[in-house]
């Protein structure tokens, strides 16, 4: 009888005396003379392979020795149980051995640029190149396994509640929203494009009005932007929509779907998560992605510092801006340096500089202090309730400004002080945004999220007059202060829609040729429906632990949207332009 292939990782005690067989890649290779040591890893795991003449027979041993790094091979032979001072805590397998009796090599390696261990001096540039032996790496399968389980785990979630799996166009119209469409030339129709979809977006309202009542997909989405560690310009979102829906609906499924997706990780998601309105987390935190992991609230210091004659509160608030700080709890103990630091990270977030002040044993220290006096300085302590031992952080400039400096210190400080615990995570969802924003150059409203957007009721009779006062039915689910994913209750009347596009400057002409297909769905009976889009790929990112986007896509592109392994974006034949009726523009250096 055959032996039939038995997974490396899966071994134990409870397997002494049974043959097995074998197939991996070789790992580590240490040779005795007569007595040999392999490791060998598979999906499963690893486990130590012994080649000793008297049992495996001198073709064996002689094969072993011939054995490197990444070959690989199939053997066959027994499982034994090590003796009580070799067994290796640190694997899985550490109880047993394989004797093996043969070896055959499947496969022969050429030395790696690398070897496929956690722990490694290779560049990420290296690993990149190499993607196929990066991937080999236990912590990176481990990442995919992890990502695999969110998603089967996302899948049954959503069919417990009723959601159709739907697949969406990835060849359709570019409606441009935000960042750049990725487009594709069609041959048949010359001159004309389809683009690559950004989200489900239309679709998946279509759908609603189609009757489906519940749809979702893990869909791939596509966005032509510059690109950071959290961002990629191909990813996968969890993308949901639901018919005769509010907000509350949608938060207890999308509750249901993150508690599924991190109890994979053991990472549990307590709900009903609280709510706060837009307005409340920028007031409070400084950012509408708040981490609720630690306190460490924003208090306004502009009622206090005005009229203290110091050069730069004065002139924030006598051109509209304010003044915010933040009480920092025994942050009388960060250093000058550190605090130097803070001072150009609230630099890098655009603001003009970083005003501090310690009180320590009775004492009260700032660089300020002289200019601002005393009677002023106190006076701006007292309004933070800065006690014995706290540091206050001050940021004098433009609301939006001292906002994203201070929600930057915030977590700075957090973790400098101990306040952050980083075994401890918070969810949240945050409600109510503005439906529009407003361009400093050109004065143009454009939306918050996007344009299908619905307002609030009340706030209905504002469209025409003061669109900035409009708020959204839009929200998001926040995590540890990372957007998880951002969705709204969408407009589902013809002439709701048509008054948003006009308040966003785009006109009848221009909504028809754009978004025709909508408007007229909606005329026919369109339910109310409401949904999100949630990122796996970050939600994946969380659960493991891992500092990038790219440890959990398997094929990642670098900042510059390269792939490294592929050589792509690449240049094409000069025959396929010509049957696509393009001609390559070549861009001056200049």
């Amino acid at each position: 009888m055959s032996l039939v292939r038995q997974p490396a990782g899966d071994l134990s005690a409870a397997d002494a005396g049974r043959r097995v067989l074998l197939r991996g890649w070789v790992g580590r290779r240490r040779d005795l003379g007569d007595l040999i040591f392999l490791t060998l890893r598979d999906r499963s795991g690893v486990v130590q392979v012994l080649f000793e003449k008297t049992r495996s027979g001198e073709p064996a041993v002689a094969r072993a020795g011939e054995a490197r790094a990444e070959d690989v091979v199939e053997i066959e032979g027994e499982v034994a149980p090590r003796a009580a001072a070799q067994v290796n805590r640190e694997i899985a397998t550490g109880e047993i051995e394989v004797v093996a009796s043969r070896l055959e090599f499947l496969s022969r390696s050429e030395t790696p640029p690398f070897l496929p261990e956690d722990r490694t001096n290779a560049t990420e540039e290296l690993r990149l190149e190499h993607r196929y032996i990066d991937l080999r790496r236990p912590a990176m399968l481990s990442n995919f396994v992890l990502r695999d389980e969110i998603a089967f785990r996302v899948r049954r979630t959503l069919h417990e509640k009723g959601f159709l799996e739907v697949e969406t166009p990835m060849l359709t119209k570019s409606t441009p929203e935000g960042a750049r469409d990725y487009l594709v030339p069609s041959r048949v129709h010359p001159g004309k494009f389809y683009a690559l979809p950004q989200s489900p977006q239309l679709f998946k309202q279509i759908l609603m009005v189609s009757g489906f009542e519940r749809y979702f997909q893990i869909a791939r989405c596509f966005r032509d932007e510059d690109l950071r560690a959290d961002r990629q310009p191909e990813f996968t979102q969890i993308d949901i929509e639901m018919s005769f829906a509010g907000e509350d609906d949608v938060f207890g499924v999308v509750e249901a779907v993150l508690a599924a997706a991190f109890g994979a990780a053991g990472i549990e998601a307590v709900a009903p998560f609280p709510r706060l309105a837009y307005a409340e987390a920028m007031e409070r935190y400084g950012t509408d992605r708040p981490d609720l992991r630690y306190e460490l609230p924003l208090v306004s210091l502009t009622a206090s510092a005005s009229g203290g004659g110091f050069a730069p509160f004065e002139k924030a608030i006598s051109t509209g801006g304010e003044v915010r700080g933040l009480r920092v709890p025994a942050g009388a103990a960060v250093s000058r340096k550190k605090l130097d630091d803070w001072s150009e990270l609230a630099k890098s977030h655009g603001a003009a500089g970083l005003v501090w002040a310690k009180r320590s044993g009775g004492e009260t220290t700032s660089p300020a202090k002289k200019t601002l006096g005393d009677a002023a300085l106190e006076r701006i302590l007292e309004a933070a309730q800065v006690g014995d031992g706290d540091l206050l952080l001050a940021i004098a400039d433009r609301s939006g400004v001292a906002s994203a400096a201070l929600a930057a210190l915030r977590g700075a400080a957090a973790r400098e002080t101990g306040a952050l615990d980083p075994a401890k995570h918070a969810f949240c969802w945050v409600t109510e945004f503005p439906l529009f924003g407003r361009d400093d150059q050109t004065n143009a409203w454009f939306p918050m999220n996007h344009p299908f957007t619905s307002p609030r009721g009340e706030d209905l009779d504002f469209l025409e007059s003061e669109p900035g006062r409009v708020r959204a039915r839009a929200y998001d689910v926040v995590m540890d202060g990372e957007e998880l994913g951002s969705g709204s209750i969408r407009i589902h009347r013809a002439d709701v829609q048509e008054r948003v596009f006009r308040a966003l400057g785009i006109s009848e002409a221009e909504g028809r040729e754009r978004f025709g297909f909508l408007l007229d769905a909606l005329k026919y009976g369109a339910p109310p429906h409401g949904g999100i889009a949630l990122g796996l790929d970050r939600i994946c990112m969380i659960a493991a632990g891992a500092g990038s986007l790219r440890d959990v896509i398997a094929f990642p592109k670098t900042t510059s949207g390269t792939c490294l392994m592929t050589g792509s974006p690449s240049s094409v034949q000069p025959s396929q332009l010509e049957e696509l009726a393009i001609s390559p523009v070549r861009r001056s250096d200049s």
